[in-house]
């Protein structure tokens, strides 16, 4: 079964805590972090369906964290913050922010923003995204639940495995060098000498291998450039 995943953001131990619990018993599968580098080292490595974010936490603030997610995604961020100003709300919903919730709190109040704000999200998401499963052979890639299988396996890939498979499945003809891939991917420079790309097609390849056998190949390396799915 689906669950929707939840970042939660609040240094606070027994406020996180509370929080957490309050989300896990209406079945939202919830990460913790207690830190703002912790925050953005999640994010880095999962994707959210929404972001609950106290402002003044230890590390990255919280207002940089919005500004640096707005660089790359729309997940909804709900603020839940002690400060209460206008001048404060305003801003960090200026910079990015979908809610803003002073604290203290009420339990059914997080509950009805939360499941609100991912009402708004998914029907955001089915009109931006004219398509969420991709097939390919045996190969069924669904991006929304990032859930990959073959010939009706699952197979279990990471996340970056996951992303750069994502991408030759959306342009099936089109072929990727490894620097357009590493920077798609990692959203880093590519520098020629890093193999990553490299290891990471292995990965999948091997993957699918199991299930399929030799006989069928499914990423084609197109020598000197890079790699396309083998139709």
């Amino acid at each position: 079964m689906y669950q929707e995943h939840i970042l939660v953001v609040e240094d606070d131990v027994d406020v996180n805590n509370l929080i957490t619990k309050i989300l896990e018993k209406k079945s939202y599968q919830v990460t913790q972090a207690f830190s703002g580098s912790e925050a953005s080292l999640q994010l880095s490595i999962s994707e959210f369906n929404i972001v609950l974010l106290d402002l003044m936490i230890p590390g990255i603030t919280g207002e940089e964290l919005i500004k640096e997610f707005r660089r790359e995604k729309e997940t909804p961020i709900l603020v839940i913050s002690a400060k209460t100003s206008l001048e404060d709300k305003v801003n960090v919903l200026n910079i990015g922010a979908d809610d803003y919730m002073t604290k203290p709190f009420e339990t059914e109040e997080i509950l009805a923003r939360v499941n609100s704000m991912l009402r708004r999200y998914r029907r955001f998401s089915s009109q931006t995204n004219d398509k969420s499963e991709y097939r390919f052979k045996k190969l069924i890639l669904d991006e929304e639940s990032r859930h990959v299988e073959v010939d009706g396996v699952d197979i279990c890939l990471t996340r970056h495995e996951f992303d750069i498979l994502c991408i030759l499945l959306k342009n099936p003809n089109k072929v990727y060098s490894r620097e357009s891939l590493y920077e798609q991917v990692w959203k880093n420079g590519y520098y020629g000498e890093d193999n990553s790309v490299n290891v990471h097609v292995s990965n999948i390849r091997k993957k699918i291998k199991k299930i399929v056998g030799e006989g069928e190949e499914y990423i084609k390396t197109v020598w000197g450039i890079g790699f396309k799915l083998s139709n």
